[in-house]
């Protein structure tokens, strides 16, 4: 009886031992394959394997931490996931393991762009296979950790402009000729508003690459699709009855995705636009998410500082105006509007 106790607090630590490690099957496979240490005995680079593990290990487990972790452990995305990695060929599994590995090192807070830099032959292919399953439309519920972890991702890329090779295919997301999927009396309003940008519009659209076109306005509009998708999904969450956790968690993480393309100067400047162009937070005040137990936290976190940054923010990105200063002329204006 003592020994199984002993056995039963040593299964529910969170933090492997040892002994747990070494019998793993993770590092059973990662001896074979991707070990630094067993480098002269490696098998060659088998594709099923990947799957597998992605199936096993991943998907069936639930995207547990625990065995994310023997991953990352490991040394799986730099010694084996990406060396290995053809954006022309790379099956669904693989780039999604990258994703995974991706976020679990934000998670724990190592380096995680390093491996890109060193190799980035395939990276702009990678990148373009994500967004592409972002915008998966057939989504079944149990399909929606991965969505999840996607957004989870590009969040991360988001924040990571600072390295050149995340910013290279970030920022044509966020860029002024995303304004391609407002509605043409939006956007002529937003030009008679600001002339130059109406400038700048047609220079970067007399300067496109016929060759390039389709995949360009594919860039341009993703951000929009992806609104309408979690919309959507947001429409789906009944006003009552049995409600998915993962389908909340989505809702959640979309939204942190929102707050932070909202938080950067270089990330809001036209998305605001967009944002406000499809009426998401009007969607979202209106959503039975919010008015559900489950939605405490959509609704009192992160749907409140959309609301108090979005109004501001579209006004002090263009002219550059204090924000304070001019959170105090807005606030008189309105007061002046009251009396």
């Amino acid at each position: 009886m003592e020994n199984q106790n002993a056995q039963s607090v040593k299964s529910n630590n969170p933090a492997p031992t040892v002994e747990q490690i070494n019998a793993d099957r993770i590092t059973q496979l990662a001896n074979k394959y991707w070990a630094p240490h067993t480098t002269d005995k490696h098998l060659l680079f088998s594709s099923q394997i990947v799957e597998e593990i992605y199936i096993q290990e991943i998907c069936t487990s639930k995207f547990s931490i625990r065995r994310i972790m023997m991953l990352e452990f490991s040394q799986y995305l730099e010694n084996f996931l990406w060396p290995n990695y053809n954006a022309e060929n790379a099956a669904r599994a693989h780039t999604m393991s990258i994703v995974v590995m991706v976020n679990e090192k934000f998670r724990e807070r190592v380096q995680v762009w390093e491996a890109f830099e060193k190799n980035s032959t395939h990276f702009a292919g990678f990148f373009q296979k994500v967004l592409e399953a972002c915008l998966e439309k057939s989504i079944a519920d149990f399909e929606l950790k991965e969505q999840t972890a996607l957004i989870v991702f590009l969040n991360h890329c988001f924040n990571s402009m600072e390295v050149s090779l995340v910013r290279e295919e970030v920022k044509r997301l966020v860029s002024l000729p995303m304004w391609i999927s407002l509605q043409q009396g939006r956007r002529e309003l937003e030009f008679r508003k600001y002339p130059k940008w109406r400038k700048y519009w047609k220079i970067i659209r007399k300067k496109d690459d016929p060759e390039y076109k389709e995949k360009l306005e594919w860039e341009r509009r993703f951000l929009h699709k992806l609104m309408i998708k979690f919309m959507t999904i947001l429409e789906t969450i009944p006003a009552e009855g049995v409600v998915l956790a993962d389908k909340v968690r989505y809702c959640e993480r979309f939204l942190e995705l929102i707050i932070d393309l909202e938080a950067l100067l270089p990330t809001r400047r036209f998305f605001n636009t967009v944002m406000d162009d499809n009426h998401l937070v009007v969607r979202c005040q209106l959503s039975n998410l919010l008015h559900r137990p489950e939605g405490s936290l959509f609704g009192q976190v992160s749907l409140y500082k959309i609301l108090q940054r979005n109004i501001v923010w579209t006004y002090e990105m263009i002219r550059g105006i204090d924000s304070n200063l001019f959170t105090k002329d807005l606030y008189f204006s309105h007061v002046q509007k009251l009396n």
